[in-house]
C-alpha cells in the first residue's frame, strides 16, 4: 500500500475564478504532494477583475466541517485565509485552540488583489487578539502589515521594524512579504531573535492572482512534513511561488492567476 501523503487543512473562502482562496490552496497542496482538505468559510463571486460579492457560511457550518475532518482524518498542518467576520474568526480561534499540535499558518486576509474588502473592519482586532497568538507563522503582505501594526513599509530598511511589530502580536514566526516593493522579491522571516532574509528574482508578469494563498499553503505543506523546520518550509514555499509567478498566465480581462502546476508543464 502506498504511503499516506501529509494531511493539510485549509480554512478559507472560495474563489469562483479558481485563482486564489480554497481553490489555490488545494491546487498548491496537490502540487506539493500533500492531501488537501478544506473548511469553507465564505463563497465569493470573483473573477479576474475583482470581487463582486461574498456570502459567509454560518459558524455552525464551519464548526461542523472542521470537526468532520479533524476527528476522523486528522491533520498535520492547518492554514487559514479569508475569515470574513468576528463570529467566524472567533469560531476558528476556538477550534484551533482546542486542537494543539498541528502547526498553524495564518494568512491575515483583509482585502483581495484588487482591493476589495474580505474582512469586516471590526474583525481585525479579533483576528489580532484571538488568532495571531495561535499561529506558528503569520504571513502578512505590506498592506496587511499596515493594518495590523500601523507601520508603513516603503523599502527593505523598514521591514525589520515591521517584522518585530508583527511578532509582538503573538505568532511564533512573522513573515513580512515584500513582494509589493520595487526590485528583487525580498521577504523577512523573524522569530523574535534572528532575521532570515529570503530573496528571489522578480518577474515582469502582472498575472499574480493568488500569490498570498499559495505561499501560505505551501508553507503549511512543508510544516506538515517537518514542523520544526520553519525556515526550510518558508524557503521551499518561496521557491515554489517564484516559479508559479513566473508562469502566471492571462485569464479573463484582468489579472490572471499564478500557475500552480508550473512544475508539470
Amino acid at each position: 500500500m502506498a504511503d499516506t501523503p501529509p494531511r493539510v487543512l485549509t480554512i478559507a473562502g472560495s474563489d469562483s475564478g479558481g485563482g486564489a482562496g480554497i481553490q489555490a490552496d488545494l491546487k498548491t497542496m496537490l502540487a506539493l504532494g500533500a492531501h488537501g482538505m478544506c473548511v469553507l468559510t465564505a463563497v465569493t463571486a470573483q473573477n479576474s477583475v475583482g470581487v463582486q460579492g461574498y456570502w459567509e457560511l454560518p459558524a455552525e457550518a464551519v464548526r461542523a466541517q472542521y470537526r468532520s475532518v479533524v476527528d476522523d482524518i486528522g491533520v498535520q498542518a492547518i492554514k487559514t485565509g479569508m475569515l470574513a467576520s468576528v463570529p467566524l474568526v472567533e469560531t476558528v480561534a476556538d477550534l484551533l485552540a482546542a486542537t494543539p499540535g498541528p502547526p498553524v499558518v495564518v494568512d491575515p486576509v483583509c482585502v483581495s488583489k484588487h482591493g476589495d474588502p474580505l474582512l469586516e473592519p471590526n474583525a481585525l482586532g479579533t483576528l489580532i487578539e484571538r488568532l495571531l497568538p495561535l499561529a506558528t507563522v503569520v504571513t502578512p503582505n505590506l498592506a496587511e502589515v499596515s493594518a495590523l501594526t500601523g507601520i508603513e513599509v516603503s523599502g527593505p530598511d523598514d521591514m525589520p521594524k515591521a517584522a518585530r511589530a508583527v511578532h509582538a502580536l503573538g505568532p511564533r514566526w512573522a513573515l513580512v512579504k515584500g513582494g509589493h516593493l520595487a526590485g528583487e522579491a525580498v521577504d523577512l522571516l523573524y522569530d523574535g531573535t534572528a532575521e532570515h532574509w529570503l530573496r528571489a528574482s522578480r518577474y515582469d508578469n502582472r498575472h499574480t492572482h493568488g500569490t498570498g494563498c499559495t505561499l501560505a499553503s505551501a508553507i503549511a505543506c512543508g510544516l506538515a512534513r517537518d514542523p520544526d523546520d520553519v525556515i526550510g518550509a518558508v524557503q521551499a514555499a518561496k521557491d515554489y511561488v517564484t516559479g508559479a509567478v513566473a508562469a502566471g498566465f492571462p485569464l479573463g480581462s484582468g489579472i490572471g492567476p499564478v500557475d500552480h502546476g508550473w512544475r508539470y508543464r
